[in-house]
């Protein structure tokens, strides 16, 4: 089984920063894609960034492309989205997931293990 747990969503300004935190438990991760979802009031779980543990390599939505990065620390097994230059549309509870594959994927279906979600609110 694989554990995660999301942290340090909250309340934004557009235009501002805020950096989400998934911290992983009960696997060795380097087989693992870990990726980020969210969903919006009124609309479907969406893809938002997905990094391959392995190696590092991410992929990126274009809604957040050049806004947010996504980043792993093997050390303290966490997996980190930053995420700038924040719009209204961002507004959502963010959720971490993890699928054990070298090819990370952006549907949902795909994940085999979820966190409990953050919610982020944009709002001036």
């Amino acid at each position: 089984q694989v554990q995660l747990v999301e942290s340090g969503g909250g309340s934004v300004q557009p235009g501002g920063s805020l950096r989400l935190t998934c911290t992983v438990s009960g696997r060795t991760l380097d087989n693992y894609a870990m990726a980020w979802f969210r969903q919006g009031p009124g609309k479907e779980r969406e893809f938002v960034a997905s990094i391959r543990w392995r190696d590092g390599n991410t992929n990126y939505a274009d809604s957040v492309k050049q806004r947010f990065t996504d980043s792993r620390d093997s050390d303290k097994t966490t997996v980190c989205l930053q995420m700038n230059y924040v719009q209204s549309e961002d507004t959502a509870a963010y959720y971490c997931a993890a699928e054990r594959t070298l090819r990370p994927r952006c549907n949902r279906q795909a994940y085999d293990y979820w966190g409990q979600g953050t919610q982020v609110t944009v709002s001036s």
